[in-house]
């Protein structure tokens, strides 16, 4: 066999097993396959991992219980801020930030190249005072005053998992491991109170700046520890080097 017939010959098996795309067309050096974005379907997500731009299937009975991250983690089904356990420290056990990053209000933006995060609060109407909220703006003030007070008080800051809307329906798509803070970051300038104006109303929320860390996988080995509340015991490394180090995030001691 021929090696352009051979290397055909493969593709096709790939994409057959659904390994691959693959591309037609186009002059000889556009030719290739990449791999498909990973999909994990609904009746999987309780046992999943949580992959870095995989794509985690919501439900079809056209309700609240459709909510992936739900299933995911024990955080609730509504909400861009949920958490497990209370909004005070040391009770939160693990905190969700999901965003749409398509509010013009409040545009939350993901740097990708430095894992850079800026996340706006959940005071985002009038009427209602800066931590007067489902309790995400008081956890967000106590994760950012821990982060500054040492590593006692940073032993008790839980992981956040980041996941953005996907393109269908309820799917959503995990964007990361996070920890309040960044490099190059100082203590006055990481959790932020704004002002807005709504209707001639105005306002605070918080903007805060978290990064996102290298790590690829959370496994749901580490996941179930978390819930039991020992979030030490198989962490991935570089949340334990921010936890017990701080890595220069923030400016923390």
């Amino acid at each position: 066999m021929g090696r352009n017939l051979c290397d055909a010959f493969f593709r096709c098996r790939l994409a057959r097993e659904g390994l691959c795309h693959i591309k037609v067309g186009g002059p000889p050096a556009s030719r290739g396959w990449r791999m498909p974005i990973r999909q994990i379907s609904f009746g999987d997500l309780s046992i999943a991992d949580l992959i870095v731009d995989a794509i985690y299937k919501g439900g079809s009975a056209n309700n609240a219980g459709d909510d992936p991250i739900a299933k995911l983690l024990p955080c609730g089904n509504q909400g861009g801020f949920r958490f497990c356990g209370s909004t005070t420290l040391p009770g939160c056990r693990m905190a969700v930030l999901f965003s749409t990053f398509n509010e013009p209000d409040w545009p939350d933006l993901l740097e990708p190249e430095t894992g850079r995060f800026m996340y706006f609060g959940d005071n985002r109407q009038p009427g209602h005072e800066l931590h007067e909220t489902r309790g995400g703006n008081k956890l967000l003030r106590a994760c950012f005053e821990a982060l500054h007070s040492g590593v006692q008080s940073r032993l008790t800051v839980p992981p956040f998992f980041v996941f953005s809307r996907a393109s269908e329906r309820r799917d959503v798509q995990f964007k990361g491991l996070a920890v309040p803070g960044a490099e190059g970051v100082p203590a006055t300038d990481d959790l932020v109170a704004i002002w807005r104006t709504s209707d001639g109303l105005r306002f605070q929320n918080y903007r805060a700046v978290f990064t996102i860390l290298d790590v690829p996988v959370v496994s749901r080995e580490w996941i179930n520890r978390v819930v039991a509340g020992d979030p030490a015991d198989g962490a991935p490394s570089p949340w334990l080097n921010w936890r017990y180090n701080n890595c220069g995030f923030g400016g923390g001691p």
